[in-house]
């Protein structure tokens, strides 16, 4: 355990980050999950609207720090495949 008062002051922030973290990933990941589940039954444009909404909680994980730049494009240009593969 923390025993300084500035260990304990960021043992708290680090908790509060962690839980907005938690929150952040988890809306990413029923984003995709939802958009995934549209994929699969064949609803193209319901996916492309979608798309949009999964691209906005990628880009809030990125500015918050959540997630890296690099691996929210990557995933955001997989998810973009899946729908151009709809016919």
């Amino acid at each position: 355990m923390a025993i300084t008062k500035g260990a304990k002051k960021s043992h708290r922030t680090s908790l509060k980050k962690r839980l907005f973290n938690i929150r952040r990933k988890k809306n990413v990941s029923e984003a995709v999950k939802s958009l995934k589940k549209l994929v699969t039954e064949g609803k193209k444009k319901e996916a492309q609207a979608m798309m949009k909404q999964v691209q906005s909680a990628f880009d809030k994980a990125v500015k918050g720090k959540t997630l890296k730049k690099n691996s929210a494009s990557r995933k955001k240009s997989r998810l973009s495949k899946l729908i151009k593969k709809l016919a």
